[in-house]
């Protein structure tokens, strides 16, 4: 074990040397700075006004607009309908994943502006999203996510990367959990 982190860098006797208010002192500050993430990614929901202001494309169907990988940024204006064209994630009861799909078709609901029914199409796709519904015929506004409003090409692949190779994120994950708490100030 002493060999295995030696290999990694980090000084097993200046670990036993920390003490336990170190130690303790460790493992807080790196709370902290997951606390911190999480209150940003909260308030950046907040602001967009959606459950999920950051995703990332996982299927080549809306090439060549967005790439597999793609990371999306994501608005939900309350008060502002739903437009063709306007590119749309959403989430249908039963299904887990967000799909990003482009609106081909709206229709009113209501007297208000917001109350509408959506059909959407991945680009690269021959057929309409009918079949991914789940029996539903149309989207309605509490299936959608998010419109994009910006993307970064490419820079989800790490996601992707962490999704299909779980060892990876494990990997990744412990050891900045094992560097935060081994950091030391000087």
């Amino acid at each position: 074990m002493d060999a295995a982190l030696g290999m990694l860098g980090v000084d097993v006797k200046g670990l036993k040397r920390m003490g336990v208010r170190q130690i303790l002192l460790q493992i807080l500050q790196f709370a902290t700075v997951i606390a911190t993430g999480l209150m940003m990614w909260k308030g950046l929901g907040l602001i967009t006004n959606t459950e999920s202001p950051i995703v990332v494309v996982l299927s080549g169907s809306m090439e060549p607009a967005f790439y597999r990988g793609d990371l999306l940024f994501l608005t939900n204006p309350s008060n502002t309908p739903y437009i063709v064209g306007d590119i749309t994630v959403y989430k249908v009861p039963g299904a887990d994943i967000p799909i990003v799909h482009r609106v081909i078709e709206t229709h009113q609901t209501g007297p208000d502006p917001i109350s509408q029914s959506l059909l959407t199409k991945g680009d690269n796709n021959y057929l309409d999203d009918l079949d991914l519904y789940n029996g539903m015929k149309w989207l309605e506004r509490k299936h959608i996510v998010g419109k994009v409003s910006g993307f970064m090409p490419y820079v989800g692949y790490v996601t992707i990367a962490m999704n299909d190779f779980p060892q990876l994120k494990y990997a990744v994950l412990g050891g900045l959990g094992l560097l935060a708490l081994l950091q030391r100030e000087q």
